[in-house]
């Protein structure tokens, strides 16, 4: 049967459950510094099984304009009422079309659904995409630290950890000085920067300097809502430029490889609408040429093990921002953890659906809202 035509109820009730974890160390990034990771939760339930999603969604408007407000507001009021006829996976999407916009809470529903649907068939998430099972080679991204040998300091460590790829992130006034002391030091490792859109095409001649550090990618350097601009930047630069803020569904994508805005695309699944959007982006790029990877937004244990079952798919050429295996909380909400293997690699959990378990006790140990948001078949 097409994954497209799985049923996907009798849905009897859906939780939404916001949680609040503390960071094992602050992370910065251009758009502020992350003390703590708030994440939407959705609870699932049929015919004694749960799946669960999450929504990528922040409490602030600065990466997207999506917020874990209004994610709440448009999956009870807009989304999940659109579940009361048991429609197929296919249809729910077709019907989720209405509403403009929303990626992420619309990926938090379907994700949700997909786990159930892999939990009542008892096959792990991955294989309703037709993928194999597979080691996820694994990235690691670091934050903007208080100093360059802070940060040296993080980077000896990864490299000792065998990681694949090593991101730092950029901002302006402080770029240039900390590529040349990372590679200056590490003169083989995949390194990329990661800008968050913080710079103009006035900085050209800053991005032409970075063509000297053999950058793997210099991600997202431009505005989040900006093709053009990138493809007049990419004209001029040896480094390849990898979009991630600006890629919001296949659409997009299709429009930034068309235009040449980019040669690799970061597929963050919360951010493009789900997991069946970003197989279609994964096939799509394949085709064309241009290497996509996952990354992430420090997702709980839910989210990152979406993010390692999407890595399993054709075309996901470059490590992935598994950052659970830096041990980004003081206590995650799933076990078991990944655990990174002396390859730099990461084992996709064994069982069905996401196949790691929900520890509902620390979910409420860390809970800051929960509503049902949807009640159905009994």
């Amino acid at each position: 049967m097409s994954l497209l035509a799985e049923k996907v109820g009798p849905i009897e009730r859906v939780e939404s459950i916001v949680v609040s974890l503390p960071l094992v160390r602050p992370f910065e990034t251009s758009f502020g510094v992350k003390r703590e990771k708030t994440a939407l939760l959705l609870k699932i339930s049929s015919e004694g099984l749960v799946g669960w999603g999450e929504c990528i969604a922040s409490p602030d408007p600065y990466y997207s304009y999506e917020t874990i407000q209004t994610a709440r507001h448009l999956i009870k009021d807009f989304l999940l009422p659109l579940l009361g006829n048991s429609p197929s996976i296919g249809e729910l999407l077709d019907s989720f079309r209405r509403v403009r916009g929303h990626p992420m809470a619309k990926a938090a529903v379907e994700n949700a659904l997909l786990d159930l649907i892999a939990r009542r068939r008892g096959v792990p998430l991955h294989a309703l995409f037709g993928a194999e099972k597979r080691r996820i080679p694994a990235g690691v991204s670091f934050g903007i630290q208080k100093d360059t040998a802070g940060l040296l300091e993080l980077v000896a460590w990864a490299v000792g950890k065998k990681f694949h790829k090593i991101k730092v992130k950029i901002k302006k006034g402080k770029d240039l000085e900390i590529l040349e002391a990372v590679r200056s030091r590490f003169p083989h490792i995949n390194l990329m920067a990661d800008a968050n859109a913080d710079y103009s095409l006035d900085d050209l001649p800053l991005f032409r300097e970075m063509d000297h550090y053999r950058l793997l990618m210099i991600e997202q350097p431009l505005s989040y809502d900006d093709l053009y601009h990138h493809a007049l930047l990419q004209r001029e630069l040896a480094t390849p430029i990898c979009l991630d803020e600006s890629v919001t569904s296949f659409d997009s994508a299709a429009t930034a490889i068309a235009m040449g805005s980019c040669r690799i695309i970061n597929i963050k699944q919360g951010r493009v609408g789900g997991l069946i959007e970003s197989s279609r982006i994964a096939e799509y790029s394949l085709e064309r040429g241009i290497g996509v990877w996952s990354g992430s937004v420090i997702e709980t244990g839910i989210g990152r093990t979406f993010n390692m079952h999407l890595q399993t798919l054709p075309g996901f050429v470059f490590a992935g921002d598994n950052s659970g295996t830096v041990r980004a909380f003081e206590e995650d909400i799933t076990e078991p953890m990944p655990v990174l293997g002396d390859d730099g690699c990461v084992e996709i959990p064994e069982g069905a659906g996401i196949g790691v378990r929900v520890l509902e006790e620390r979910v409420a140990r860390y809970c800051i809202f929960r509503e049902e948001s949807y009640r159905g078949m009994r």
